[in-house]
């Protein structure tokens, strides 16, 4: 039998042990053995206590039964659902009756999921938008994702491809209807209007900046300067936790340090670097090179120092914020504290040990961050697959407007029908599945 023929089962919640375990199984044989394991089939998506019994009719659990006849189930398949106690003795002894079924295995990572797409209960974006709500480590992530996975962009490609359908049909009349006089000038300006609509429609999308993209993404900081200036201290500040150690030894952090942080509902990687210096040790000196490296590639870099010297030693395009940190302990004039013209230049006294002037950084790095992605809600695009594909869509549009007959005209409308077809995941998309579902949980 086909692996995407076999009744498939997995753990659908959290990692033993858990008050309550959900086991979801979905394929042909569901309710088959939902009717052996709980001695009876429940009425559909009603919550019923059942005693599971393996094959040998031993006790596994008193547990909660639900069943989901296909296409009206989350696969579209027949699916059960036993809501076990959630000790692994408890689930090994169900997963192991499971097993016992014939042509029933435990499902890969995302196979439920795919298996919805599959049957027509979600398409390819809303697929990536349930991927993108589960990876959401923050408000913002999370809402974003929700309007995705609830047809945000989907709704939408399904429209522009009905409206392409219906202007080709017209195309290709006045072709049929080439011998009739008029009749082919009747036929092929509302098609042409609707063309031109529907161009300026997804070039306005194109056109928007890349925010949800890079709210997907988030931002990268990294903090660089000098060895022994207080970065790993920022680090640990910023973090809230003891992420990197701290040392009054020069050249103490020799890789780079990550840290994933919630800013304001803005997702942010906070980056701590080796100090920067020429030194003899090649394991400090790879560290400077990874450590230039990663800064370069920021979004932005807090250049640490500990008197006036505000000169750094980063190359590349990201902006570049001086940060005078211990000005607990400084004999100098307290550095003022403020922003340049763009965010491109700021100027902030900081004590990483102590505090002072850290709510100020904080709230100019939320202030960034809210600059670079907005505010209010993202944009239709949150991946580049799906930018390419419209892109390509847009340039199929073009070129029907600009084409001289009327058989050129319908093969770039077909064209355009094509991409966004492939953006939905209903035409010729089978090379990228693998890659999407591949990123699910086991369970999904």
């Amino acid at each position: 039998m086909h692996p995407r023929d076999q009744t498939i089962f997995a753990l659908s919640s959290g990692r033993p042990p858990n008050a309550i375990s959900v086991v979801r199984v979905s394929g042909a044989r569901a309710g088959e053995i939902l009717s052996s394991l709980a001695s009876r089939i429940p009425p559909p998506r009603r919550a019923t206590r059942a005693l599971i019994r393996d094959a040998n009719q031993q006790p596994i659990d008193d547990a909660v039964v639900l069943w989901f006849p296909g296409p009206k189930s989350a696969t579209g398949e027949d699916v059960a659902e036993f809501h076990v106690h959630g000790g692994r003795a408890v689930l090994a002894a169900l997963f192991a009756a499971l097993s016992s079924f014939e042509n029933t295995r435990a499902a890969e990572p995302g196979e439920f999921t795919r298996r919805a797409f599959e049957n027509g209960k979600l398409d390819l974006t809303e697929a990536e938008g349930l991927d993108d709500l589960i990876h959401a480590d923050t408000d913002r992530q999370r809402r974003q994702a929700l309007r995705q996975l609830k047809g945000l962009l989907g709704d939408k490609a399904r429209s522009w491809r009905q409206q392409i359908i219906e202007a080709s049909a017209l195309i290709e009349a006045g072709i049929d209807f080439s011998d009739e006089g008029d009749v082919p000038a009747e036929l092929i300006a509302p098609a042409r209007a609707k063309i031109q609509a529907l161009h300026e429609e997804i070039a306005e999308v194109l056109a928007a900046q890349r925010r949800s993209e890079r709210l997907r993404d988030g931002l990268v900081v990294a903090i660089a300067g000098l060895p022994n200036v207080g970065k790993s201290t920022l680090m640990n500040q910023l973090a809230r936790r003891e992420v990197a150690i701290v040392s009054p030894h020069a050249g103490t952090t020799r890789d780079v340090i990550e840290v994933q942080l919630d800013l304001d509902g803005y997702p942010v990687t906070v980056i701590d670097t080796a100090g920067i210096r020429a030194t003899e040790d090649p394991v400090e000196q790879e560290g400077v090179r990874r450590a230039r490296a990663r800064a370069a590639e920021a979004d932005l870099v807090l250049w640490l120092v500990e008197d006036d010297t505000h000169e750094h030693a980063i190359e590349g395009a990201a902006p570049v914020w001086m940060v005078r940190n211990k000005i607990d302990l400084s004999a100098l004039k307290p550095l003022a504290a403020g922003m340049g013209r763009t965010w491109g230049s700021a100027y902030f006294g900081i004590s990483a040990s102590r505090g002072d002037g850290l709510p100020e950084l904080m709230a100019a790095l939320v202030g960034y961050a809210e600059n670079v992605f907005g505010p209010g809600e993202g944009g239709l695009i949150s991946r580049e697959r799906q930018r390419t594909l419209l892109r390509e869509t847009a340039a199929s549009l073009q070129r029907s407007m600009e084409g001289k007959g009327e058989e050129l005209v319908a093969e770039d409308l077909r064209a355009a029908a094509h991409s966004l077809g492939r953006l939905l995941g209903r035409v010729d998309v089978e090379d990228i599945l693998d890659k999407i579902f591949r990123e699910f949980c086991i369970g999904k």
